[in-house]
């Protein structure tokens, strides 16, 4: 790690090493049985391929087996058929088309054919954002977590959903596209620098990874995901992060891939800094355990990178973190229809296919789940004034959202949808 982090971040290893009870043996020992378990699920994942990924209908939610939702929780990811009707959601495809006729000048990327837009505020996004469906799956969504304390938390309903102003991408198709590769959003090196973050894995950090939950509520309240500041970086506990589908859209095609198994990346990702290989990290000889050893006298954190004053990832590559076999592993999701939504957990690495070669655009409008906390509804209130202003929301890059047809409050579809914004319900 360049200067003027090598210190910090060698300092932060061994502050973490001395905070768990023997550290060293319980790691080395967690850090074995992790790679051992890769080695298994790598075999049962790339045989299955996407329909490894849970797929469960809209009107079902409430009623599904206690299995599936226990499947869902240990892939990560659920494809939810059926949350919005095809029509309604081909329309707001049209329309975000329509609407980019008419404001040329909007960001986006790639330069000189925009495909990834810096909008927030249009007319599809508030409408899908405020469809009562949506809602309700987020809602349904944030209910996987669990809270584990003798007393209700404070200021904390999951049945609550609160909305995060997100972009939309309507991508070509035979267009390459290595914006997305393998990452986690949510928070960086604030995964182990955040003392409240750092909680979430505790279990992890003092050798027990079995035990890990993924959806246990505590920590992730007032976990600080954005330490630095950086452009772009939630400062929100989004529960999962979502897209929903505005066309048609199956493997190869553009769509979603992810690592599907939250604990185990988990798992390996937070423990990886405090190992190194012994042998070449390409070489079929990486993953095998005994080929690691413990070591925490160099300052690198593996897959996260300085940006922009702060930090980005983690990245994982099959370099930096070759036992997650990522070149195998990272699952496409299934075909999707429009009105179909996909959402993974927070923690869940994920990226977008490098190809499409399908015949139609792949348009998503990106809606995570979030559930009313303190610090959420505090957010909320600032992007509420975002809007209302014609500005970008808070976590993103500052610029004016004032185009021709952008929304207003009166677009919102639902009194829950005014009530997720912030906004009064008799507007």
């Amino acid at each position: 790690m360049a200067a003027p982090y090598t210190e910090h971040f060698l300092n932060l290893k061994r502050q973490i090493a001395e905070s768990y009870p023997d550290f060293q043996a319980r790691v080395t020992q967690a850090w074995a049985e992790i790679i051992d378990e890769l080695n298994k699920v790598t075999v049962t994942v790339s045989a299955k391929g996407s329909e490894y990924i849970p797929q469960v209908n809209f009107s079902e939610l409430s009623s599904l087996p206690s299995e599936k939702v226990e499947e869902i929780r240990q892939i990560g990811t659920v494809v939810i058929k059926d949350v919005v009707d095809d029509s309604e959601a081909r329309a707001w495809q049209d329309s975000l088309k329509d609407f980019i006729k008419a404001n040329p000048n909007v960001r986006g990327f790639p330069e000189g054919d925009k495909q990834f837009f810096e909008l927030y505020w249009t007319k599809p996004q508030v409408q899908a954002r405020s469809h009562p469906n949506l809602l309700a799956a987020s809602a349904w969504l944030n209910n996987l977590y669990r809270d584990s304390g003798p007393r209700p938390l404070e200021g904390v309903d999951l049945s609550t959903p609160l909305t995060y102003a997100d972009r939309f991408r309507i991508r070509h198709p035979g267009v390459q596209w290595d914006v997305h590769p393998p990452h986690i959003d949510g928070g960086a090196i604030e995964r182990w620098e955040d003392s409240a973050f750092r909680t979430c894995f505790d279990d992890i950090l003092s050798g027990q990874w079995r035990k890990h939950d993924p959806f246990a509520l505590a920590g992730r309240l007032n976990a600080r995901s954005s330490l630095y500041r950086r452009p772009n970086q939630a400062t929100v506990f989004r529960t999962f992060q979502g897209w929903l589908a505005m066309s048609e859209t199956e493997p190869h095609q553009g769509t979603l891939k992810v690592f599907p198994s939250v604990v185990l990346s988990n798992a390996y990702i937070i423990l990886r800094p405090f190992f190194r290989p012994l042998v070449a990290v390409d070489s079929k000889d990486a993953l095998d355990a005994k080929n690691w050893e413990y070591d925490i006298s160099y300052a690198e954190f593996p897959g996260i990178i300085p940006r922009d004053g702060g930090f980005t990832g983690p990245r994982p590559t099959t370099v930096t973190h070759p036992n997650l076999m990522l070149d195998k592993t990272m699952t496409s999701v299934p075909k999707v229809m429009p009105g179909d939504a996909v959402f993974w957990h927070c923690d869940v690495v994920h990226s977008v296919e490098l190809e499409h070669t399908g015949k139609e655009d792949s348009a998503v409008m990106y809606i995570p789940a979030m559930p009313l906390t303190p610090m959420n509804k505090a957010y909320v209130e600032k992007q509420k004034e975002s809007f209302l202003q014609g500005v970008s929301p808070p976590d993103f890059p500052k610029s004016s959202q004032d185009f021709v047809g952008i929304a207003k409050a009166i677009d919102l579809l639902s009194p829950s949808g005014l009530q997720a914004m912030g906004l009064p319900i008799y507007v």
